[in-house]
Parts: C-alpha cells; sequence; structure tokens
C-alpha cells in the first residue's frame, strides 16, 4: 500500500486543490473538500485536552473518590501509574480513562451527559498527566 506524506487542502468557496505527492493537481468540488477533510479528521489522533481545565473538572467532580490519585472504594484501584496500567480497560492511555470517566464502571459512575466531552477530554489529560509525572503525591 502506497503512503502519502502529506495532503495539502486549499479551500476556496466553492472548490479545492488537493495536492498529493507524486500527483497532478486536481480541483475538487466542495463535497469531495468535506469529505477528505473528515477522512483527515478521523484518521489523526485526538490532540491532548488541558490539563489545567481538568484539574478543575478533577476537584469538582472526581477528587471526592480518587484526592490524591486515591480511590476510596477500591483502594487498589488508584490513579497511580501501575493501577491505572493494571487496572483500566485498554492499560494507561487518555482514551481509556475517557472511556472510563464517560461510562463508568462498577462502582464508578458514568459521567458522560453530565460532564462535556471537553471536559471528559482534559480530566483524562490530568488523570495521565499525573500518574506519567509521579505528581499525585505533590
Amino acid at each position: 500500500m502506497k503512503s502519502f506524506f502529506a495532503i495539502l487542502l486549499i479551500a476556496s468557496s466553492a472548490s479545492a486543490w488537493i495536492i498529493i505527492p507524486g500527483k497532478a493537481f486536481a480541483p475538487k468540488t466542495a463535497a469531495i473538500t468535506a469529505a477528505a477533510s473528515a477522512a483527515l479528521l478521523v484518521s489523526t489522533p485526538a490532540l491532548a485536552g488541558d490539563i489545567g481545565a481538568g484539574e478543575q473538572v478533577f476537584s469538582a467532580n472526581c477528587a471526592a473518590c480518587h484526592a490524591g490519585g486515591q480511590n476510596v472504594i477500591m483502594p487498589e484501584k488508584t490513579l497511580y501509574k501501575d493501577a491505572l496500567t493494571n487496572y483500566l480497560a485498554g492499560g494507561m492511555k487518555e482514551g481509556s480513562v475517557v472511556t472510563q470517566v464517560t461510562n463508568g464502571k462498577n462502582a464508578m459512575p458514568a459521567f458522560g451527559g453530565r460532564l462535556s466531552d471537553d471536559d471528559i477530554a482534559n480530566v483524562a489529560s490530568y488523570v495521565i498527566d499525573q500518574a506519567t509525572g509521579d505528581k499525585w503525591d505533590e
């Protein structure tokens, strides 16, 4: 399968140019531009959330059970690196935290619908940042 290193979209009101290395310029309609843009969005990994905003969301919604990275309900399932790696479905990744926060699990309630997607992404970034940097004890 041939891989392309760059796709550049230059959009105007009714058409766009898609530039693919080794290929000729090809004017495209707005519909094709939208489809190409959607494909780029789907294939692009999500950027990390805002850690500072995540700390605020955590303090307001999570700290009652998880203050300092602890877990008052299930003490072995902390928010520390080792526990996240061992117990979090999907491993210690922001996406795994997003899934857990959104859907809940066991005694943890689902926050999807209560928190915005941005709030959940932000708190996931905060949790991973804290765990990765061993910052829970600071």
